[in-house]
């Protein structure tokens, strides 16, 4: 017999009973029914319940066990009796009578933690003690699920023709949008390698080097601040990219990859097969937003004309300024006070004054009194009676600021009714979007418009390729540089403003599971592209030197994308934050505590690569 175990405890069941077996894994927990010790035996595969009574020539061995020792446990299966069936776990028939035992590992001193059961922790001693953390059923099945995804990520890219090559870890710095990772060199001191923010410049260099269809699961490298749905210092993604190829003909390539993977381990939810081509500009106005979560219905709309010149005089002024707007969030079903006033609330937590609403309710005695001039009374006989319609009236500040013709505008406008209402936000769009777009997303969820069950994409297109610093006045980037501009060198004679980028991203229930583009790889437009926004070309050959050559030796057109795999499969474990589906995660300090990094390097160390550590104030 193997010398730690025949089976998983996953294995067994009525058929083995009789069998005389060896199992070997993690004690989840003991029990003491009246002298007989039952323990669940945990490995990765399952759990089979083991046991021990005074009869057995290792009673007292079997006594002094404890919760997540490593053992090892000789015995002989046999059914369990009628009543005492488990049929959660395939094991849940039979039973294993320990007759031989061996402790594989202790547990010295109190488990900082228990695996057993759902108990929370602090994400500190999570960390620290993650290995422990890692034996959870929710985390085992967790990083079992990554692993399956990125086994069919790979399958689908081979079976589609690409092919897998590994680029370099330690290259050169490339701005990519994050802070670089930087490693000094021994060899050459006072220079530093950078850690890859992205395989960028080498698949494009692959794309010059005629392999025509590049992938891999690539490890990319940013020192960014940590969110919720992203690493503070690493990440995987799925890397593509294509040659002789237009932005649909990526979106054609990549789109069965992505909904492939989410049917096969989305756990039954909907995954849309038409993925919509949404602008940026339109993002921006219906959605807040440039990952809009498409399971909310809601699009806000701009509302401006309605609040021009009217009673309302925060609105009416801000529109008399240029390049302001005033936009309306629409709320079906949540035409309530007690509602409205919970989402002004939020808007004041985010920084603002408020947020103005209009909500429409069944007209009232009080307004049919007022608008007939009779008594409230004599309005609620003829409401009862039917002798007048009560029909809607609009209730808020501001309504009554702005009047009833206005009103009904807006109402008409957003297609609203009895029992809806809308919020409304001014200012210049960019300073207010991020919050108009978090308030959508509230508004859905609370009113329950968001569908649940769900997984909608989107493709976010038509991104502008420069803006302008308005204290400065100066045009800059403001999305990926290296995107083909759309018309080409055509479109960089004209204003900067104006000039779109065959640049993409693919949303999915508020989060961007991928972003590409198709390439610059004319020498002569990316020249000029960098020249609008201040760099000449002798900075450009000094930055990206090595691409910029390459572009002179018959480059193909080509474009691709990345996926980032750490959100796909959060999204599939129906998880709120990354680091529940990586395996060793920092905090949100970038620290990791398990392993004590970063660390003080040592005297020796910093001299060999001629370093020394200035003490921060």
């Amino acid at each position: 017999m193997h010398a730690y175990r025949s089976h998983t405890c996953a294995d067994l069941n009525l058929a083995n009973k009789g069998e005389e077996v060896r199992l070997a894994g993690w004690v989840h927990r003991v029990r003491d029914h009246g002298g007989v010790l039952f323990i669940d035996l945990r490995d990765h595969y399952g759990m089979t319940q083991v046991l021990c009574d005074p009869d057995s020539p290792v009673f007292a061995e079997v006594e002094k066990v404890r919760a997540e020792w490593c053992i090892r446990i000789d015995g002989v299966v046999k059914a369990r009796a009628e009543g005492l069936v488990n049929p959660k776990i395939p094991t849940g028939e039979i039973e294993v009578y320990i007759r031989g035992i061996e402790v594989l590992g202790r547990v010295n001193g109190d488990l900082p933690l228990q695996v057993f059961g759902d108990q929370e922790y602090p994400e500190e001693t999570r960390l620290r003690y993650r290995y422990l953390d890692l034996r959870r059923e929710k985390m085992q099945n967790n990083m079992v699920l990554r692993s399956d995804v990125v086994a069919s990520l790979r399958k689908r890219m081979w079976d589609q023709g690409f092919k897998e090559f590994q680029t370099p870890i330690i290259t050169a710095s490339s701005p990519e949008g994050a802070r670089d990772f930087l490693v000094p060199s021994r060899l050459h001191p006072g220079k530093f390698y950078a850690l890859p923010q992205a395989p960028q410049q080498f698949k494009q260099l692959l794309m010059v080097s005629g392999f025509d269809k590049y992938f891999q699961i690539a490890p990319c490298f940013r020192d960014e601040d940590p969110r919720a749905d992203r690493s503070p210092t690493d990440f995987y993604q799925l890397d593509m990219e294509m040659s002789f190829v237009e932005q649909q003909d990526v979106f054609d390539t990549i789109q069965p990859v992505i909904a492939g993977v989410f049917e096969e381990f989305g756990g039954g939810k909907k995954v849309d097969q038409t993925w919509e081509q949404i602008s940026y500009k339109d993002a921006a106005l219906w959605y807040g937003s440039d990952k809009p979560d498409l399971r909310n219905p809601i699009r806000m709309q701009v509302v401006s004309e309605h609040f021009a010149g009217s009673g309302f005089a925060i609105f009416a002024k801000l529109l008399e300024q240029e390049g302001t707007e005033v936009r309306a969030i629409p709320a079906p079903t949540g035409g309530s006070r007690k509602f409205c006033d919970r989402m002004n609330a939020f808007a004041q937590k985010e920084g603002l004054p408020g947020m103005g609403y209009i909500f429409w309710r069944e007209k009232t005695a009080d307004a049919v009194a007022q608008e007939m001039g009779i008594s409230v009374k004599e309005a609620q006989a003829k409401l009862k009676s039917g002798e007048v319609e009560g029909g809607m009236e609009a209730a808020g500040p501001l309504a009554k600021n702005i009047g009833p013709e206005r009103t009904e505008a807006i109402r008409q406008q957003l297609g609203l009714g009895i029992g809806d209402a809308a919020f409304f936000l001014g200012g210049k769009p960019k300073t207010f979007e991020p919050i108009a777009g978090r308030a959508r997303n509230i508004i859905g969820e609370e009113l329950g418009l968001t569908e649940k069950n769900r997984f909608a994409f989107a493709w976010i297109v038509d991104f502008p390729i420069y803006e302008k610093d308005e204290e400065t006045g100066k045009i800059d980037f403001e999305h990926n540089p290296f995107s083909m501009p759309q018309g080409g060198m055509e479109a960089l004679q004209g204003d900067p403003l104006d000039v779109l980028g065959f640049q993409y991203d693919l949303a999915c229930n508020g989060y961007e599971l991928v972003s590409g583009a198709i390439r610059n790889h004319r020498p002569e437009i990316m020249f000029k592209a960098f020249e609008i926004a201040g760099y000449g070309e002798e900075e450009v050959r000094k930055r990206f030197g090595g691409m910029v050559n390459a572009f002179q030796y018959g480059a193909p057109p080509h474009g691709g994308c990345a996926a980032g795999i750490d959100r796909i499969v959060m999204l599939l474990a129906e998880e709120q934050n990354i680091r529940e589906v990586i395996l060793f995660p920092m905090n949100q300090r970038a620290e990791d505590l398990m392993m004590n990094a970063p660390s003080e390097p040592t005297s020796d160390q910093l001299m060999e690569l001629g370093l020394r550590v200035i003490p921060q104030d």
